[in-house]
C-alpha cells in the first residue's frame, strides 16, 4: 500500500534527495510537486524542480509554481549555502517542462480533493500551504497529515530561536500549526543528525545511476558551503527527515507536544514554541527529536538504488 504525496518544496540541494525518495520509495506515490520561495526565488527553484525531474525522466507528476513571496514579509533567500541559482554544483540543462497552469496552493487542494489521505511533504517555507488552507479551510480534515521540515525545539540556524523554513514566513507556520490537523515536525534536532558523511557519500556513489551521481555532484557543492559558513564537517542533508519519516517513522524518536510560531518577538521572532511541560493545553503535533542515522540511510540509499 502506497501513501499519496505532494512535495511542496524550494530546490535546494536537501529538496532534490527528498525527491530522490519520493520517487525511488515503493512506499510513496507522488501525486505533485510544487514550490515555494525559499533557498532561493521561486522562479529559480520552480526552474530548478523541472531540471531534476527531467533528469530523472518523470514526466507524468505535476509541476505548479507557488508563492513568490512570504505572506507579509520580504524574501530571504540563502544563497550562502544553496548558490545564485538555489542548486548550484551540478550542471543540468534547462527545462521545457510545461508548468501546471494552477497556482500551487490550489493544485494542493485539487488533489487532496481527489484523493483524501494524502500528505503533505514540506521541505521549504510553508506560505503554499497556508495559502491552500485560506482557499479551502475544508481539506484540513481531509489530509493525511502534514510533515515538514522546518523548526527547532531548541536552537536555531538563523538566529538563535529560528530555524530558516520557519524564520522566512513565520505568518505561514502560524497558520499551518494553528490548523485542524496534525503536523509532524522534523527540525533541526534530527536533521542535524541527517549528516552525509564520508562513508555515506561513498554508499552513494557506489550505486551508480544517474540520481546517485547527480546526488554526488550536489553534495560537493552542498558540504563545502556547509563546511565554510556552519562549521560542519559533513552537511546535514535537512530535508529528508519529514520523507523518511512518513514511510520509516521507526527511524526517529518523536514527542507529542503543543507547537506554535512566535511572529512578534524582537529577538525570537520563527521560533517554534513547542511546549513539553506536562499535560500542556492544545492540540498535540508530532515532533522530532533524535534518529538512527545509520538505519535514516539505509532507507534513503535504498530508495535512490531503485530509481532508473
Amino acid at each position: 500500500m502506497t501513501v499519496p504525496v505532494v512535495l511542496d518544496c524550494d530546490p535546494g540541494h536537501d529538496d532534490a534527495f527528498a525527491l530522490f525518495v519520493a520517487l525511488g520509495h515503493p512506499g510513496i506515490d507522488l501525486l505533485g510537486v510544487t514550490t515555494v520561495c525559499g533557498n532561493q526565488s521561486v522562479e529559480k527553484v520552480t526552474a530548478n524542480a523541472a531540471m531534476l525531474l527531467d533528469h530523472l525522466g518523470v514526466d507524468d507528476v505535476p509541476l505548479a509554481r507557488g508563492a513568490e513571496r512570504p505572506l507579509v514579509r520580504e524574501h530571504r533567500p540563502a544563497p550562502d549555502i544553496h548558490g545564485e541559482s538555489g542548486m548550484e554544483g551540478p550542471v543540468l540543462p534547462p527545462s521545457a517542462r510545461a508548468l501546471d497552469p494552477r497556482p500551487a496552493d490550489e493544485l494542493i487542494v485539487d488533489l487532496v480533493r481527489a484523493r483524501p489521505g494524502t500528505v503533505v511533504v514540506a521541505t521549504g517555507p510553508l506560505t503554499n500551504l497556508a495559502l491552500a488552507l485560506r482557499r479551502d479551510p475544508g481539506i484540513a480534515p481531509l489530509v493525511g497529515g502534514v510533515a515538514i521540515m522546518g523548526g527547532a525545539v531548541t536552537t536555531g540556524n538563523v538566529t538563535a530561536s529560528a530555524e530558516f523554513n520557519i524564520y522566512v514566513d513565520p505568518e505561514a507556520a502560524a497558520e499551518v500549526f494553528a490548523a485542524p490537523w496534525t503536523v509532524t515536525m522534523m527540525g533541526l534536532e534530527v536533521s542535524h543528525q541527517a549528516l552525509a558523511t564520508p562513508d555515506v557519500r561513498a554508499r552513494l556513489a557506489a550505486l551508480g545511476g544517474r540520481a546517485a551521481v547527480l546526488g554526488g555532484e550536489l553534495l560537493d557543492f552542498f558540504g563545502a558551503r556547509y563546511l565554510q559558513h556552519q562549521g560542519f564537517a559533513a552537511p546535514p542533508v535537512h530535508d529528508l527527515c519529514p520523507m523518511v519519516h512518513l514511510v520509516a517513522p521507526e527511524v526517529f524518536t518523536t514527542v507529542e507536544a503543543p507547537v506554535a510560531v512566535e511572529v512578534a518577538g524582537a529577538l525570537t521572532l520563527g521560533r517554534t514554541v513547542v511546549d513539553l511541560r506536562d499535560s500542556p493545553p492544545g492540540a498535540r503535533h508530532v515532533v522530532g527529536v533524535s534518529m538512527d542515522a545509520e538505519r535514516f540511510w539505509d532507507v534513503v540509499l535504498e530508495a535512490v538504488a531503485r530509481l532508473p
